[in-house]
């Protein structure tokens, strides 16, 4: 009995005494981690113990020459999935390895995603940090600045090969079993943390895409109507549609770096995608074969698919099958379609102000539909943008089309109404 008492004894003696242990780790914790004033600062959770601890603190401790070692074989449960940790006492670098890993592209649509592998290499010197980020076969430098508020971030990705970059995503883009993909690209990158502002300054080298078969599309017909036309180059609704959509489509080769830049800014500043990017040849090629589902992966199988296209059909045939598959709300698709519903004509016959209003439609065609109908006007600002771009229209008509779209006020059909 005696016996019994004393191990009842000494468990409750020791539970006391691991208690007063992790209350004392725990307030040790608090008081390393605990952010400045004004320092940048995320929550930690362990088991039910929670703080507040400050970023820079704890990188300047896991960069440590005597803390490093302590975290060398550890596990991390993290959003972007399990990361391995390693510590190289040679050159005092962490090594972390993600494998799968997700991950958000600021800026670029709110779906994640998951890349094989991820590997980053940390070092610091002061407040001075930098290592390489890695994964598959590319591999980029990075260094950044450290302050109590925030990490700026420099990194640099040399020329490489694209499909090396295109064979990270695996199976996730199907087209990579039958692609042949060439050309090199190069990167420049700034990201602030901790806001996640990005800065991409991307440079293409020889892009060339076969194996896809677009070629087939050159004699495509389309399903949209029973009665279609191929609209010439200069006519005033396809003009108009490039000034709309694709102002540089006759420079670039199927995609638009300027673009894409200007595009990534203004969603970040924004905090929503307000802006896309994609080209003409991109839009044809989600119409034809991808689907409008909002994903970076969507995106760079649209971005094969555009520059083999170049090549395989060339730009006034990507013109026209873009003109016969494009939506225009009230269950519309093609330019035929839509100029005899809207406006009661051949596409081809439309005045230079009514193929401006309709090439105003396609960047939210359903949303422009319903405004029409209610209020007699779709986005005359919207309007007003696309002949700004419209080339090739002396002053006194572009002034003379402005007072139209202006004073515009042409019925709407009623739904479902076709003349």
């Amino acid at each position: 009995m005696k016996t019994l008492h004393f191990l009842v004894f000494m468990f409750f003696g020791l539970l006391a005494l691991m208690v007063s242990a992790l209350t004392a780790i725990y307030f040790i914790a608090k008081m390393v981690l605990t952010p400045l004033p004004g320092e940048w600062a995320v929550p930690l959770r362990a088991g039910p113990l929670q703080l507040q601890a400050g970023v820079p603190t704890m990188l300047r401790l896991a960069t440590a020459p005597w803390v490093g070692p302590l975290l060398d074989g550890r596990r991390l449960a993290t959003r972007a999935g399990p990361v391995q940790l390693a510590w190289q006492t040679s050159t005092r670098t962490l090594l972390l390895h993600c494998a799968p890993c997700t991950v958000s592209p600021a800026g670029l649509g709110e779906k994640r995603v998951v890349l094989q592998e991820l590997r980053l290499s940390v070092r610091r010197q002061g407040l001075l940090l930098d290592g390489e980020l890695a994964s598959g076969a590319l591999r980029a430098t990075w260094h950044g600045e450290l302050s109590n508020r925030e990490l700026q971030v420099h990194l640099q990705l040399p020329p490489s090969a694209i499909a090396d970059a295109y064979a990270l995503f695996g199976t996730a883009i199907p087209e990579l079993a039958r692609a042949r993909i060439e050309g090199r690209f190069a990167l420049k990158a700034q990201l602030s943390l901790p806001d996640g502002r990005l800065s991409l300054a991307p440079q293409v080298e020889g892009f060339q895409v076969s194996g896809l078969g677009t070629e087939v599309f050159a004699a495509a017909r389309s399903a949209c109507s029973r009665r279609t036309s191929r609209l010439a180059p200069d006519s005033w609704l396809a003009r108009a549609v490039v000034a709309a959509e694709d102002q540089r489509f006759y420079e670039h080769p199927g995609y638009d770096l300027a673009e894409f830049s200007a595009a990534l800014s203004r969603n970040q500043r924004e905090g929503r995608i307000s802006r896309g990017a994609s080209t003409l040849p991109q839009q044809l090629a989600k119409l034809l074969v991808t689907g409008d589902e909002r994903s970076p992966v969507r995106k760079l199988r649209e971005l094969l698919y555009a520059v083999e296209m170049e090549q395989t059909l060339g730009k006034p045939r990507m013109l026209q099958l873009y003109l016969a598959h494009a939506p225009w709300g009230e269950g519309l698709c093609g330019a035929e379609a839509a100029a005899q519903h809207y406006f009661g004509r051949r596409a081809h016959a439309l005045e230079p102000a009514q193929a401006i209003w309709l090439a105003a439609m396609l960047h939210n065609p359903a949303r422009e539909a319903s405004r029409w109908r209610d209020t007699g006007q779709i986005n005359t600002a919207r309007a007003q943008w696309v002949l700004a771009g419209l080339r090739g229209v002396p002053r006194k008509q572009r002034a003379s089309l402005a007072r139209m779209l202006d004073e515009a006020a042409w019925q709407a059909p009623a739904p479902g109404h076709s003349p």
